[in-house]
């Protein structure tokens, strides 16, 4: 496959170019991160270095990773289709799709949706009015089978092919806490998409915790501090813009959880904008800079790979839609959005930022 974004034969590096992800949360639209990694690994000039992964960030990231370490990009491609696929076979519509007349009652089909909205307004208002504590008292949680059957974590732990860092929210002191590779279980991965409301909070060591959004979604420090990648790839799903005012309550409610699950984010990357500014500011210094993390802010180059507004159309319903239609089609647009990405920008990898930090300072 001709790619013309990839480096010429005279420009093609001698390894590799470094590169690490940071991998946001958004339920079933993590299918659209799914595609974007599909895409980036058939990249064998990119090499990711290390990921930050949040809820559905983190799933990706852990299935990622014991991919590589079975069987390398293609093991990791695997991988994750195995994954979202188990994922699909959640939807109670799975068995459903599998029968010849499965398309006619798909959720996909519009002549079916005005006699499936009732039942969701239905499940949505007992659900507001119930804690995970008291309609899941038994705790149980599908995604533990799925994570357990698909991802090898002692094959995680053990990667020397990425390095993984996991987010979540300490439900006692609402700070973030950030899992790293090497002492990652289900229970942690579970914990970064512990969403309060669906779910009872994943307790760890005398901790309980919460999705890793409300702290870091995802988190970008430990990428520049710990990672020796200069590039940063940003793949963000949830859309930070709205142009319309919501008014139904519905929209009101999708629209605080966009807004509270970005706020982290948007905070360090304003912080990471200002000591860049800082930095550039001053002329480099001929000794190393007091500090090791200078040095890294002044290296990183960031880029972003904006879902945001090809998914926000979905609504936020469809973050817990798992049928294999949908999460299907998720993939191809991330894929599609990936493609895209490195034609326009994949020479700057490795040269320049694609991102305009700046625009983070004045928004």
């Amino acid at each position: 496959m001709t790619r013309s974004h990839s480096p010429s034969a005279s420009e093609t590096p001698s390894k590799p170019l470094q590169l690490d992800l940071a991998l946001q949360g958004g339920g079933s639209h993590g299918a659209f991160t799914w595609g974007v990694l599909d895409r980036l690994l058939q990249e064998e000039w990119l090499e990711i270095d290390a990921i930050s992964g949040t809820s559905a960030g983190a799933m990706n990231a852990v299935a990622l990773a014991a991919g590589l370490m079975d069987g390398g990009r293609e093991g990791a491609r695997r991988v994750l289709r195995c994954f979202w696929s188990r994922v699909a076979e959640l939807s109670p519509f799975h068995h459903i799709e599998r029968h010849p007349l499965g398309p006619w009652f798909s959720p996909q089909n519009p002549w079916l949706a005005p006699w499936l909205e009732p039942m969701k307004q239905a499940g949505r208002l007992f659900g507001s009015q119930l804690s995970p504590y008291q309609f899941n008292p038994l705790n149980l949680n599908p995604l533990r089978g799925i994570l357990e059957q698909t991802v090898d974590f002692e094959r995680v732990r053990r990667c020397h092919k990425t390095r993984l860092f996991i987010a979540a929210t300490q439900v006692r002191t609402g700070a973030l806490r950030v899992f790293k590779q090497t002492e990652l279980t289900p229970d942690m991965v579970l914990a970064s998409a512990c969403l309060p409301l669906l779910f009872q909070a994943v307790e760890i060591d005398g901790e309980a915790y919460w999705d890793g959004g409300y702290a870091g979604n995802p988190t970008l420090m430990p990428l520049i501090a710990d990672s020796p990648a200069d590039d940063l790839l940003l793949v963000q799903i949830n859309p930070i813009e709205r142009v319309e005012l919501p008014k139904r309550a519905s929209d009101i409610l999708e629209r605080i959880g966009e807004v509270t699950f970005n706020t982290s984010l948007l905070k360090e990357l304003r912080s990471i904008a200002l000591l860049k500014q800082l930095i550039g500011e001053d002329d480099r210094p001929a000794h190393p800079y007091q500090h090791p993390l200078f040095e890294r802010v002044a290296a990183l180059r960031l880029h972003l790979l904006d879902g945001g507004a090809s998914l926000a159309p979905l609504g936020a319903d469809s973050k817990t839609k798992t049928d294999w239609a949908f999460l299907h089609q998720l993939h191809e647009l991330g894929f599609g959005a990936a493609e895209r990405w490195l034609a326009q920008h994949g020479a700057a990898l490795g040269q320049r930022s694609s991102f305009d930090l700046t625009q983070v300072i004045a928004a």
